[in-house]
């Protein structure tokens, strides 16, 4: 992990965040390409969850809301984690992650845990100018909530039939005992979350496609299946609104972990949400002519998590022919951060004008790069590096003869000579083949659920 961190930094993925400040606590920010990267996998779930199906459609609600929202959600009474503290080295940690007949991970000492006490993870803060009870709110600890809550308008407004989904992407905050392992567990965080809205006794089938087509996105952008598995949780470990929900997890460096999970949320939160509200949150169902609370099943994965197995799984060090070694981000081209790098040879001015009319032809197209520092073999290195899938070297021959230029591919280092009149079609059918390749491999895979 220490080897990607340093990658992450260096190449303008991930910054500490507040470091001129000595940073702060399991904060991160996103760099150029880190904010590139992270634009790229938003629109990736939103173009497979949204703009790909005509049973889903999308909302964006606010971050702060009425609190009453949290008390029906049963945030408020049951968001909990249990926490102890070390006696000797005042450590903290959720009693759940720890062995308490152990020694401390930190100390090392014995037998100095406290008793395990409950700590509400919701982060709290006051709306007006007059902090008292009356006026306390909350960040919103999950997207799901604002869901729920426009049921009813987006029903209105779209005239959607059942079974049928609203999905949202944004930021999402908990208090987090103990955050870390680089972005893997923040205490903010952006999460992509789907409702799916079904009759009840439909569930059981929702919840089983979510959970393969869950597991097949992940496959369209590259990662590796054997890399991926599912965990099913015990009854005796869901949270307080499921009735059955299975983790995707990821080999990452700490070991498996969860990325996603699908959740089969039964009627609770509409049932909840209309108790407490006042407002029927229901389906009228033309078949039966009935009034009827739809069961939910609930993909949510996060920006972060996603991120961050995308770099491990991309993530190569090679040892070429002549024994150089080069490090490569195998990443997937649509979520590289640079699609195309242009290199002219050098920074010759016979060149410049032809490498700029390059760069020109492709910026409206993908999201390129233009470096002309230092020799040619190391730019291509620093390219491989950030995961760029193709540069384009504008030489001397490009401008004295043929105004043509070479393409060279990340994965294989294969180049080769195009017309720049061609070009654009070229690097065109290239990316085409690739998201093909990748749809066709997760079409074809067939995940095996875990047994009930």
């Amino acid at each position: 992990m220490e080897t990607l961190v340093s990658l992450c930094k260096r190449r303008g993925f991930v910054y500490p965040a507040a470091e001129i400040y000595g940073g702060f606590a399991n904060a991160w920010d996103y760099g150029p390409l880190g904010a590139e990267l992270r634009r790229n996998i938003r629109n990736a779930w939103w173009r497979a969850m949204v703009q790909e199906r005509d049973d889903v459609v999308g909302l964006e609600a606010t971050v702060i809301t009425n609190p009453k929202v949290w008390v029906a959600s049963g945030h408020v009474s049951t968001f909990n984690d249990p926490m102890v503290d070390c006696k000797n080295c005042q450590s903290r940690f959720r009693a759940d992650h720890i062995d308490l007949a152990g020694p401390c991970p930190d100390c090392g000492m014995t037998g100095q845990f406290t008793e395990p006490r409950l700590f509400n993870m919701m982060m709290q803060t006051y709306v007006g100018p007059v902090q008292s009870e009356e006026n306390v709110a909350y960040l919103r600890p999950e997207t799901a909530q604002g869901m729920f809550i426009n049921f009813e308008n987006v029903l209105t407004s779209t005239r959607k039939k059942l079974p049928f989904g609203i999905a949202q992407n944004g930021r999402s905050f908990r208090n987090e005992i103990t955050p870390g392992n680089f972005i893997f567990r923040t205490r903010e965080f952006e999460q992509m979350e789907m409702e799916y809205f079904v009759k009840p006794g439909e569930h059981h089938a929702a919840y089983d496609y979510w959970r393969k087509e869950r597991f097949r996105w992940f496959l369209r952008l590259g990662i590796k299946p054997e890399k991926l598995r599912y965990l099913m949780h015990p009854k005796e470990a869901l949270a307080h609104y499921s009735i059955g929900t299975t983790d995707i997890e990821y080999l990452y460096p700490i070991g498996w972990q969860e990325l996603e999970g699908i959740a089969s949320r039964s009627d609770y939160d509409l049932r909840q949400h209309s108790e407490l509200s006042g407002q029927q949150l229901s389906f009228f169902d033309e078949e039966s002519k009935q009034h009827i609370v739809p069961y939910v099943v609930e993909p949510a994965a996060g920006v972060d998590r996603t991120f961050l197995a995308l770099l491990c799984d991309a993530y190569d060090e090679e040892t070429l022919e002549n024994g150089e070694k080069r490090t490569v981000l195998h990443l997937h081209p649509t979520i590289a951060p640079v699609t195309v790098a242009i290199l002219p040879l050098s920074r010759n001015e016979k060149l410049t004008p032809t490498a700029r009319r390059v760069w020109e032809l492709l910026r409206p197209h993908f999201v390129t790069q233009y470096d002309d520092s230092q020799a040619i073999g190391r730019r291509y290195r620093r390219q491989d590096e950030i995961g760029t899938p193709w540069c384009v070297t504008v030489d001397f021959q490009t401008v004295e003869a043929d105004q043509a230029v070479t393409i060279r591919e990340r994965d294989s280092m294969a180049q080769e000579r195009v017309p720049i009149g061609g070009l654009l079609a070229a690097l065109r059918e290239r990316h085409d083949a690739a998201v093909a390749r990748s749809a066709a491999l997760a079409a074809g895979y067939e995940p095996e659920l875990p047994k009930e």
